[in-house]
C-alpha cells in the first residue's frame, strides 16, 4: 500500500493508525490468508521536510504480529536503503530494491494447518510467548513499577538420543521425523520472573493428518516420562486423527484373486494368492511382508496369502498397542504432575482419550473431541443422522458434560487460559506455592455478606458492585484473582482457583439459585426430545457431586490448599437421582478428601446451612490430619432442618403441654374444663374456649418449637461439641489467611521430616515440629506461621535422618544378624582412618561382648 500524497503527521500517529487498522481488520485479513503487508507513507512536517517511511507488517502464525518501520535514506553513493526506526528489523540497512523473499519451506505446512483451523505446530512456542507477554502487560497495568522481561520465553526441542531417551536440543523447525513434536519451555511469568520450566507436547497435523503411529506413540511416551522425571507441568496440544490405519502397498499390485468359479468374478472370491513371479518380486523387496501357503491348483503353483504383515510399521494393531502405552502413561502423569490439554484441532479416538486422561482441558471453539467421525457413524446407522463432528463433540457437548474445563475463542486465548491456570501451580512437584504480593491486603473486612435469599456465590468469592450505589463490595479473595473452571457443567456447584493474600487456593462453593439444566435430544433416536430439568440450589445432585469430587482430585494433584464454602441441605435422593448414581459420586467426595495431602478448610457461610449427609461427607474426621471445620455465627447445621425436627420430636401433644405450662389462660381453661365442681354447661363453655385458645396459640407455639429446634443448630453448639469453630464472616479473610499460612508451614516442615524418615507418622512429625517452637501457642495461627516460616529446619532434619539411618541399621542387624555383621565389616573397610579410630573408641566404651 503506497500513499501518493504527503501526510502532515508524525511517526507516533502512524503507529497509532496501524494499531487501529490491525485491531479493526486483523481477523478479516487472517481469514483471507493475508499474512504480510507493506505500507509506504511520506511524512511532511510544517517546514516542508519530507521523510519517506515504510512499515512492514508480518503475521505468519496468525497471532503474533510483527511490525517493523524503516526510514528511506540515501547513501553517499546515491543508493536508497532502509534504516530501522526503533528496534532493528530484518531489512535494516538493506536496499529498497531488495527482492521480496520467496515462500519459506514451512509456509505450505503452515497454510495446511491454517486450513484445518489450527496453528502450525512449530508456531506454538511463539504463541505461548505472545500469551505470556499479554499476561505481563496486564500485570504491569496493575503494578506500574514492574519491568517486562525481554526474553519472556526460551525453547528447546526434545529429541530422542541413541538410547531412546529425550534430550533438549536446538534444532531448525520442521525437521521432525514423526507426527509429534515436544519442547522444554522456560517461561518467565509474574509469579516466576526468573522462569519456570514446562514440557509441551504437540501433534503435527500436517504429518499424516496427525495420526498416532508407533513412532508418535513412543515419542509421546518418552516426552511425558521426561516431564515426570523433571516434575514439571506437561501441556499437550491436541490436533490429531486418532490411531493410524493403513494397508501394505507393496502387496497391493501383486496379488491375484482366486474366484469361486473360474472366469466368473460375479460368483465371489475364494482367496488371494501370489504367483511365483509375484512372490519372487515381493521377496526381493526384503522382509516378510506376507505369510503364504504353497498350493497347486489347476496345474498352477500358487502362494496362498494367509496373513499380510507389511513392510511398513504402523498399519493396524501396533498403533493400538502404542495408544494403550500413552494412555497409561498419561493416566500416571495426572497423578504425578500437572497435566493440561489444549484442544486446538479435532481430537479423535485415542486423541480424545488423552484429553480426558489428562483431566484438565481447554477446548477451542469449533474443534471437536470425538471417538468416531460423523460420516462413519452415519454409515453404521444407515442414514444421515449427524451433520458434522461438532454435533458430536463440540463445546456445546464437552463443556456441558465436564470434559472441557474451559473454552477459548482461539489458540491464543487457549494458551492464555493455560498460563493463567499455571499461575496457581507450583513450579515443580512438591515445590512451594507461587505466592505473590497482592495489591489487595489480607488485613481488611469482607464487604459483601451473603444474604438469606438466593444469590450468586461468585459475589462473595470475588466481590461485586452494589446495585444501588455502584460501590465496590469486596469479596473473600483477592480482587481479580478468581479463575472459574467447569462452569458449563453441574452449575449448582462453583469451582475454581483464587488467591487469599497472594496464596493460591482451590475453591468449592454452592449455588443457592435454581438452575435449569438442558439435556439435548439424541439425533440418532427419533423418539428423543430436549429436556429441561430444574435443579434446586443447596442440593447435591449426581452431576454436582461428581463435579465436587473431580475438583477435589484436581486440586489435590495441583498441591493447592482447599476451602469449601459449605451451604448444602443434603443430597437429592429421588428415584432418578439414585438411578443416576448419586451415592457413587457422593462417596467419591469422601474418597477425594480422605486422600488429600494439603490443608482443607470447610467453612459454613453466613445464612448457610449444612445438613445430614452433606455434613457427613465434609466432616473433618474423614481426614483429621488436614481438615478443619469452621462456621459463621449466623450459620446452621444439624441432621434435619428445624421443620423436620419439629415434625418428629415436637408434635401436637408436646406443643399442647408447652401451652399448658407457659400460658396461664390456657392452663386455667383446661383446669376448668375438667373441674367436676362446675356444672356441665360451665365445663362445656370452658372446653369451647380452650379449643379456641389452642387454635389461636398454635401458630405461635409452632414458631416457638422452630426457634427451639433452631437453637440446637447454631455455631455455639458446634463449638461446644468440638465439631466446628466459629469465625465471623467480616473477619474471615484475616483468619483464614493466617490459618492457611500456618497449616502450610506446619505441613512443609513435617514433610521434610517424613521425607528423610518415611517410617515417621505425620502426627509424630508435626509433634516434633511444635517441639521446636515451645513458646508459641498451637492455636495461634499467626504466631505459628511467623515462627515456622523463619525457623531453620536443617539441624532437625539432619537429626531425624541420623536417627532413621541408625534405626534402619540396627533393625537390619537384628533381623539378619550374620548378614548384617558381614555388611558392617564391609562398611568398616570403606571408612577413613579417623572414622575407624572413632569406631574403635566407641567399641571399647561399649563394654565386653555378651555371650548370652
Amino acid at each position: 500500500m503506497n500513499f501518493v500524497y504527503n501526510l502532515n503527521v508524525n511517526i507516533e500517529e502512524v503507529y497509532e493508525a496501524l494499531a487501529g487498522f490491525l485491531d479493526r481488520h486483523g481477523k478479516r485479513l487472517w481469514r483471507l490468508h493475508v499474512t504480510g503487508a507493506e505500507v509506504r507513507i511520506t511524512l511532511e512536517d510544517n517546514e516542508g521536510n519530507v521523510t519517506p517511511i515504510r512499515a512492514i507488517i508480518d503475521n505468519t502464525s496468525g497471532f503474533v504480529v510483527n511490525v517493523h518501520t524503516y526510514q528511506e535514506i540515501t547513501t553517499d553513493r546515491g543508493h536508497t536503503i532502509l534504516k530501522a526506526i526503533g528496534e532493528k528489523g530484518p531489512l535494516h540497512l538493506q536496499p529498497v530494491s531488495l527482492p521480496y523473499a520467496t515462500k519459506e519451506g514451512l509456509q505450505p505446512k503452515r497454510y495446511q494447518a491454517h486450513l484445518i483451523g489450527t496453528t502450525y505446530v512449530y508456531d506454538f512456542p511463539d504463541l505461548f510467548a505472545k500469551a505470556a507477554h499479554n499476561i505481563w502487560v496486564d500485570y504491569k497495568t496493575k503494578n506500574p513499577g514492574v519491568t517486562i522481561p525481554k526474553d519472556i520465553l526460551t525453547s528447546k526441542e526434545l529429541a530422542m538420543d541413541e538410547n531412546r531417551q529425550m534430550e533438549a536440543v536446538d534444532r531448525v523447525p520442521g525437521n521432525n521425523s514423526c507426527g509429534m513434536v515436544a519442547w522444554l519451555l522456560v517461561i518467565k511469568t509474574p509469579e516466576f520472573p526468573t522462569g519456570r520450566r514446562v514440557v509441551v507436547i504437540a501433534n503435527d497435523i500436517t504429518y499424516k493428518i496427525g495420526s498416532f503411529g508407533p513412532a508418535e506413540d513412543e515419542y509421546f511416551y518418552r516426552a511425558t516420562q521426561y516431564a515426570r522425571a523433571l516434575g514439571v507441568p506437561r501441556i499437550y496440544l491436541s490436533a490429531n486423527s486418532g490411531a493410524r490405519i493403513g494397508l501394505a502397498e507393496e502387496v497391493m499390485n501383486l496379488f491375484t484373486p482366486a474366484w469361486n468359479v473360474p472366469g466368473q468374478p460375479e460368483k465371489g472370491v475364494n482367496y488371494l494368492y501370489l504367483t511365483p513371479e509375484a512372490e519372487l518380486k515381493l521377496r526381493e523387496k526384503g522382509g516378510q511382508s506376507v505369510r503364504t501357503q504353497e498350493i497347486e491348483e489347476d496345474g498352477e503353483i500358487r502362494h496362498k496369502i494367509t496373513d499380510i504383515i507389511g513392510l511398513q510399521d504402523g498399519l493396524g494393531v501396533e498403533c493400538l498397542k502404542g495408544s494403550g502405552l500413552i494412555a497409561g502413561e498419561t493416566s500416571r502423569a495426572y497423578d504425578d504432575i500437572f497435566t493440561i490439554t489444549l484442544v486446538t484441532a479435532r481430537s479423535v479416538g485415542i486423541g480424545a482419550y488423552l484429553v480426558r486422561l489428562g483431566q484438565r482441558a481447554v477446548q477451542v471453539e469449533g474443534q471437536p473431541i470425538i471417538l468416531t467421525g460423523a460420516p462413519a457413524l452415519n454409515k453404521v446407522l444407515g442414514r444421515e443422522v449427524y451433520t458434522s463432528n461438532l454435533q458430536l463433540g463440540g463445546t456445546q457437548i464437552m463443556y456441558k458434560n465436564g470434559v472441557s474445563h474451559l473454552t477459548a475463542g482461539s489458540d491464543l486465548d487457549g494458551a492464555t487460559h493455560i498460563l493463567k491456570w499455571l499461575s496457581y501451580v507450583p513450579e515443580h512437584r512438591d515445590g512451594p506455592l507461587p505466592t505473590i504480593s497482592p495489591r489487595d491486603s489480607w488485613d481488611r473486612d469482607i464487604d459483601y455478606v451473603p444474604p438469606k435469599g438466593p444469590y450468586d456465590p461468585r459475589w462473595f468469592i470475588e466481590g461485586k458492585r452494589d446495585d444501588v450505589s455502584s460501590e465496590w463490595l469486596s469479596g473473600f479473595f483477592d480482587e481479580n484473582s478468581f479463575q472459574e473452571t467447569l462452569s458449563g457443567w453441574a452449575q449448582t456447584v462453583v469451582v475454581g482457583r483464587a488467591r487469599l493474600g497472594g496464596i493460591p487456593m482451590g475453591i468449592i462453593a454452592v449455588e443457592t439459585r435454581t438452575i435449569e439444566r438442558i439435556v439435548p435430544a439424541d439425533p440418532a433416536n427419533a423418539a428423543s426430545f430436549e429436556q429441561r430439568i430444574m435443579e434446586a440450589g443447596q442440593v447435591w445432585y449426581p452431576n454436582s457431586a461428581h463435579k465436587t469430587a473431580q475438583a477435589i482430585f484436581d486440586f489435590n494433584r495441583e498441591q493447592l490448599p482447599l476451602i469449601i464454602f459449605a451451604n448444602w441441605r443434603g443430597f437429592s435422593g429421588g428415584q432418578q437421582d439414585m438411578y443416576d448414581e448419586v451415592l457413587k459420586y457422593g462417596s467419591k467426595i469422601v474418597d477425594g478428601l480422605s486422600s488429600y495431602k494439603q490443608p482443607i478448610f470447610v467453612y459454613i457461610v453466613p445464612n448457610g446451612e449444612l445438613r445430614g449427609g452433606a455434613w457427613v461427607v465434609l466432616d473433618p474426621s474423614i481426614n483429621p490430619a488436614h481438615m478443619h471445620m469452621y462456621a459463621d455465627i449466623d450459620a446452621r447445621a444439624g441432621v434435619l432442618e428445624p421443620e423436620g425436627i419439629v415434625e418428629i420430636k415436637m408434635r401436637k401433644d408436646k406443643l399442647v403441654s408447652l401451652m399448658e405450662r407457659t400460658d396461664p389462660t390456657y392452663a386455667t381453661l383446661k383446669k376448668s374444663s375438667k373441674d367436676q365442681t362446675l356444672s356441665a354447661e360451665e365445663r362445656a363453655a370452658a372446653t369451647s374456649e380452650l379449643s379456641k385458645r389452642e387454635s389461636d396459640l398454635m401458630p405461635t407455639y409452632k414458631q416457638i418449637a422452630l426457634l427451639y429446634a433452631d437453637l440446637h443448630d447454631r455455631a455455639g453448639r458446634m463449638e461446644a461439641k468440638g465439631c466446628a469453630k466459629p469465625v465471623q464472616w467480616k473477619n474471615a479473610r484475616r483468619h483464614f489467611h493466617w490459618a492457611v499460612r500456618a497449616q502450610l508451614a506446619i505441613s512443609a516442615a513435617a514433610a521434610k521430616l517424613t521425607t528423610v524418615s518415611p517410617q515417621l507418622s505425620l502426627e509424630d512429625a508435626k509433634r516434633r515440629v511444635f517441639e521446636q517452637i515451645p513458646q508459641v501457642a498451637h492455636d495461634d495461627d499467626r504466631a505459628v506461621a511467623e515462627a515456622l516460616e523463619k525457623f531453620d529446619m536443617s539441624d532437625l532434619v539432619a537429626q531425624q535422618m541420623s536417627a532413621h539411618v541408625t534405626g534402619q541399621l540396627m533393625a537390619l542387624v537384628q533381623s539378619h544378624r550374620k548378614a548384617g555383621l558381614a555388611g558392617l565389616v564391609g562398611v568398616v573397610h570403606a571408612l577413613t582412618d579417623e572414622e575407624k579410630a572413632a569406631l574403635a573408641v566407641a567399641l571399647q566404651s561399649s563394654g565386653p561382648p555378651s555371650y548370652s
